[in-house]
């Protein structure tokens, strides 16, 4: 390389980021060892720390920043690297370095708190995610909305609803982030009618949803069952002009399926513009909950002839439609295509043809796909004891 200037280096660093390059990375790191006194400019150290943290080198991007003096190290210096061990699930080793840094007397920004607080979630330790509420109570960054959306997840990933609840009722302005993820955990935690409050109550003081908060709150109408409900918002999506958005297609053709509406989510799905695998999977899902078998099975071919790869809860509701009209040729079929699609040894795939071989009376094959399931669990052993069940083996299933 040429004589290049800090900051078209940097400018290098970023692009082998982009371009998922590690080998354009190193060499650019080797040019600079070359060609730049030792320590590096702080900003150019960063950059290295960033970079081998997005290209999953958690190690190196450490190995940078113990090459790094302490008086060249920022908050940026260690954010790059917690945020980097985060992205690379080292939960333990992120909090660790966030200690470290605070024994540097370095404080963390709004970047650096979310980072702890995804680790301290993901390690299910609430006692480190309220130590990192007081912290960022004290230094008042708890009101960034970033933040506080951070926190709240923490709260509720850690099973500490109260603590979310007085969280989101303390933020002085929440953001539409807080408000969704407010209504997501009540749906999570199996609490649609505290999803439909929360929603109501958003919309109340004129909160505007988004995509995801359509998705959210159509989530919550299925679980509940809330037919009238979801047909409003659907009215809604309509008058806001989200009605092309895929998600939002998506969720309302899922939404309309649970609730048994299956021409409502035909009507839904022959409108969208785009269609993904997630539409199909949506649309397949609901004639096969509504024992439209036939026509799951029929829709399954016509994503195939899309060019839409099979994706595992595609593959598992089409078996077990084939299991609901005993068709066993078919279900053959569709197996041959999960083990090309290498999908077969999904736990709900396997548990799906070991029910559709048992509902078929191919007794032997139905062992088989059970024995092939790597990591079974209640629902394949159910399926199991309920095809010996249906063949009549009633000594077999109670073994």
């Amino acid at each position: 390389m040429p004589f290049l200037t800090a900051n078209e280096l940097g400018f290098l660093l970023e692009s082998a980021i982009s371009t998922r390059s590690l080998l354009f990375g190193r060499a650019t790191h080797a040019h600079i060892l070359r060609t730049l006194e030792i320590p590096l400019p702080s900003f150019l150290s960063n950059h290295l720390i960033n970079m081998y943290s997005k290209l999953n080198l958690p190690n190196s991007a450490h190995l940078v920043l113990l090459q790094t003096p302490p008086h060249s190290r920022s908050v940026v210096t260690w954010t790059a690297l917690i945020s980097g061990h985060v992205q690379n699930g080292l939960f333990s080793s992120a909090l660790l370095h966030f200690s470290r840094m605070r024994r540097e007397r370095i404080s963390p920004n709004d970047f650096t708190f979310p980072c702890a607080f995804k680790a301290s979630a993901s390690l299910r330790l609430p006692v480190v995610g309220k130590q990192l509420h007081a912290l960022a109570l004290k230094s008042a960054q708890i009101f960034d909305s970033f933040v506080g959306c951070s926190c709240f997840d923490m709260y509720m990933k850690t099973g500490l609803r109260d603590e979310a609840t007085n969280l989101f009722e303390e933020m002085p302005e929440r953001s539409i982030a807080m408000w969704n993820a407010n209504i997501s955990n009540a749906v999570l935690d199996g609490k649609p009618n505290i999803a439909v409050d929360v929603f109501i109550q958003f919309r109340r003081i004129g909160g505007e949803p988004d995509p995801v908060t359509f998705c959210v709150f159509l989530n919550a109408c299925s679980d509940a069952l809330y037919l009238d409900l979801g047909r409003q918002l659907h009215g809604y999506v309509i008058r806001s002009g989200f009605d092309r958005n895929l998600s939002v297609c998506n969720g309302l053709v899922d939404f309309y399926g649970k609730c048994k509406e299956v021409e409502g989510a035909m009507m839904v799905f022959d409108g969208m513009e785009k269609r993904n695998a997630v539409s199909w999977c949506s649309l397949i899902s609901a004639y096969e909950q509504n024992y439209e078998e036939e026509n799951a099975c029929g829709m399954f071919l016509e994503a195939r002839k899309e060019g839409i790869e099979p994706t595992d809860f595609m593959v598992s509701s089409v078996i077990s439609a084939c299991a609901g009209m005993a068709g066993l040729e078919l279900g053959r079929s569709i197996h041959a295509l999960a083990v090309k699609a290498c999908v077969e040894g999904n736990v709900f795939v396997g548990s799906a043809l070991v029910d559709m071989y048992g509902k078929c009376g191919s007794i032997d094959d139905s062992e088989q796909a059970f024995y092939e399931i790597p990591e079974r669990n209640l629902v394949s052993w159910n399926a199991m004891i309920g095809s010996y069940a249906h063949q009549g083996l009633a000594d077999m299933a109670l073994s």
